[in-house]
């Protein structure tokens, strides 16, 4: 099976902390990002991204905090660092348990990149372009990156 096929057969079978916070993810409902669910980056899938803003963020059950697998996590996330996205991540307990911290640091880390600039349209007889993106995401985070991996 292929990854995309795989992706979208675990879209189905969601746990249940990935399904609670999907739905305060989905169609925009966080400050209108938009983030998809089980998406293929390259060789990876992440549970859920924000390519806008290139957050991902991946909730992880107990088994992750033991190696072998919390040695590949720790190699898979300095691989999409690598590709510019930050990851954020969550035991299920608090995605559970503490859902509004996790969402709140999901924001930060979503006000902490701001979308590209628009090109200059100076030279072809038009002002200046307006930023593209909306303005009021623009606020100071409310944590650290740090802070925010622990929640």
């Amino acid at each position: 099976m292929d990854l995309l096929h795989f992706a979208k057969a675990m879209r189905g079978s969601a746990t249940e902390a990935e399904a609670a916070l999907w739905k305060r993810l989905r169609a925009g409902r966080l400050l209108g990002f938009k983030f998809k669910r089980q998406q293929p980056i390259e060789n990876y899938i992440v549970d859920f991204v924000c390519f806008e803003q290139k957050v991902i963020v991946e909730v992880d059950g107990g088994q992750h905090a033991d190696p072998p697998l919390a040695d590949a996590d720790a190699e898979r996330t300095r691989w999409l660092e690598g590709k510019g996205y930050r990851v954020l991540r969550f035991w299920n307990d608090d995605a559970l348990t503490r859902t509004d911290d996790v969402l709140e640091a999901i924001i930060t880390a979503l006000r902490a990149n701001p979308s590209p600039q628009p090109l200059s349209r100076k030279g072809r007889g038009a002002e200046e372009a307006a930023p593209s993106y909306d303005s009021s995401r623009q606020e100071e985070p409310l944590k650290n990156s740090s802070e925010n991996d622990q929640l």
